[in-house]
């Protein structure tokens, strides 16, 4: 197979995936969504637990948020909690960080 060549001539080697790759798109898909980008702003300003007011704050039905609050959880981006009948989520406090890092490691 022929190495990729840049305009300036230069040749260079094929980029093998790396392990934390996997960890840097499962992060970058979940967050891909401008309404999922709007909760983990929330989540960081408030720096608390919130319940249904991520319904109120969003203009989307409270099963759409549900969703993506679905999506977020299973990357690893939030965390959440029972609160009576209710559940209540946060940032997770490492996933933040953890994406900066991979995206500076790019």
């Amino acid at each position: 197979m022929k190495r990729p060549v840049c305009p300036t001539g230069k040749t260079h080697p094929q980029a093998a995936p790396r392990a934390e790759d996997g960890e840097l798109a499962r992060l970058a898909d979940a967050i891909g969504n401008p309404a999922r980008v709007a909760i983990v702003r929330l989540l960081k300003e408030r720096e608390t637990c919130v319940c249904g007011e991520i319904v109120e704050v969003l203009p989307l039905a409270q099963s759409t948020v549900s969703q993506h609050l679905k999506v977020l959880k299973a990357a690893g981006w939030i965390q959440g909690e029972v609160s009576g009948p209710r559940m209540c989520y946060c940032l997770n406090p490492t996933a933040l960080e953890k994406f900066r890092s991979l995206l500076e490691a790019l």
